[in-house]
């Protein structure tokens, strides 16, 4: 090109490069995943909404979680099929954009969203007489809110910097878009771009594990004062599954972030571990909760019994 700047509108994405035999597996695969997750998150919060019973500050504030499951899967696999379909190994920059942000909405959702059921937890089991008159509908509302327009305006920001700058590169080299992958086809000064992303990330985690290390040391510690051994056994079972979907949040995420950072990590390593973080997540969080949360459960057995029967 003549211009110094690409100012092309799509991308070049050769990261899959598939042979005839792979394309039906990688279909296949990525298909029943995406249906396994709309399922699943769907089944979650359909269950919570039709349910009265679960109009309960715990579940209103869950309800936030497959939402944002299904925002950062519905990111990812419709574009995924697509480009194992066509192979055409091209993408509009403007769709690139769009993934990036609400992928970056899903992860920083997701994190605000389990420290706000982490409070929760804090106050209905250290403070179960003052939960009532604490977590009112009112309340409930103000911390949904806040955790939305804390991740909308972060991110937006986040990507305001970002679309600032000019592109020169057109090739992405990791297999769906986000911040650091789109900040390799710019070609001008990106350090308020990294120190910016790097305060999200502190800011992000610092609120997160601070909230959750706090408030679950409480709890620890109230469960183990507490002479009712069903009281205790309850909560440190609803605490146990708050905390696995958490740290397998925070896991993934933690080594992804870092495979962005060293340069000598394997191209293939850093693409399955991001693929991880918007596969395992949306697919475990509905499926754990589910299952280890009683009210939940029963609903949807009952549920499912009723249009069995029906039928």
């Amino acid at each position: 090109m003549n211009n110094r700047y690409n100012t092309s509108s799509f991308l070049q994405i050769n990261v899959f490069n598939l042979s005839s035999e792979s394309v039906l597996p990688a279909f296949l695969f990525a298909t029943l995943s995406y249906m396994i997750i709309l399922f699943c998150n769907l089944t979650l919060i359909l269950t919570i909404v039709l349910n009265k019973s679960l109009h309960q500050p715990m579940y209103l504030i869950l309800l936030n979680l497959p939402m944002y499951d299904l925002i950062g899967s519905s990111a990812l696999f419709p574009q995924l099929i697509k480009e194992i379909l066509k192979n055409s190994g091209i993408m509009q920059y403007s769709a690139c954009v769009a993934q990036a942000f609400f992928i970056h909405i899903y992860a920083a959702g997701t994190v605000f969203n389990l420290s706000a059921m982490a409070y929760d937890r804090y106050i209905a089991i250290c403070y179960p007489l003052q939960y009532s008159t604490v977590m009112t509908n009112a309340h409930i509302m103000r911390i949904i809110t806040i955790v939305w327009m804390s991740c909308l305006v972060l991110i937006a920001v986040l990507f305001f910097l970002l679309l600032r700058l000019p592109r020169c590169r057109s090739e992405m080299t990791h297999v769906y878009c986000d911040n650091p992958s789109l900040l390799t086809l710019v070609c001008a000064d990106t350090t308020i771009n990294n120190i910016y992303g790097l305060f999200i990330v502190a800011l992000s985690q610092l609120v997160a594990n601070g909230i959750v290390f706090y408030t679950y040391l409480r709890i620890l510690i109230t469960c183990f004062r507490s002479k009712r051994s069903d009281t205790k056994a309850k909560a440190l079972q609803t605490c146990a599954t708050h905390l696995i979907v958490f740290l397998l949040l925070e896991c993934l995420g933690l080594f992804t972030i870092i495979s962005y950072r060293l340069n000598n990590v394997s191209p293939h390593f850093r693409r399955f571990m991001g693929l991880s973080t918007l596969i395992f997540p949306p697919t475990l969080n509905p499926i754990i909760y589910g299952l280890k949360t009683k009210e939940i459960r029963e609903k949807v057995l009952n549920f499912l019994k009723n249009r069995m029967f029906s039928s």
